[in-house]
């Protein structure tokens, strides 16, 4: 929570690795800062809409699990623009957050299998919340251990 206090307050010079252009420091703040808003609301937007379509007969699962997916895909890419891409995936494959990761991406990829090929509601939405929860799961932590 701090590191990601340091970076919105334009504290953090992401020049801790050098990595070049991947870096987002090389845009200014003010174009991370919007790239990182337009990304996470049309995240948002796409899997809000996705539950909505849902339930819509004949094409339903499959438009979900895609717009789903992509919702969850631009939601996580948003936070590239306030550190970077390297730094991300770096952050993403840390040791405290590999499981999480490789749980996310597993069921993203079970999601549109269950949509497309298993045509099994109940599964895509399964897959969806262990997404949901992959995605959240240093907040789901903290939330545990604060109730405990």
């Amino acid at each position: 929570m701090d590191k990601l206090k340091s970076v919105l307050s334009g504290q953090d010079d992401g020049s801790a690795d050098g990595s070049g252009i991947l870096e987002a420091s090389t845009l200014a703040w003010g174009t991370r800062m919007k790239g990182f808003i337009i990304c996470f609301i049309l995240g948002a937007f796409l899997s809000i809409l996705a539950t909505c379509l849902l339930w819509i007969p004949g094409f339903g699962l499959p438009v979900f699990a895609v717009l789903y997916s992509f919702g969850n895909i631009c939601a996580l890419g948003s936070t590239m623009f306030l550190m970077g891409p390297v730094r991300q995936l770096k952050n993403m494959c840390a040791k405290e957050r590999a499981i999480a990761t490789i749980i996310m991406l597993t069921c993203l990829v079970l999601t549109l299998c269950a949509a497309f090929w298993w045509k099994n509601k109940g599964l895509a939405l399964l897959f969806c919340i262990l997404q949901f929860l992959a995605f959240t799961w240093d907040a789901v932590i903290k939330l545990f251990s604060l109730c405990m």
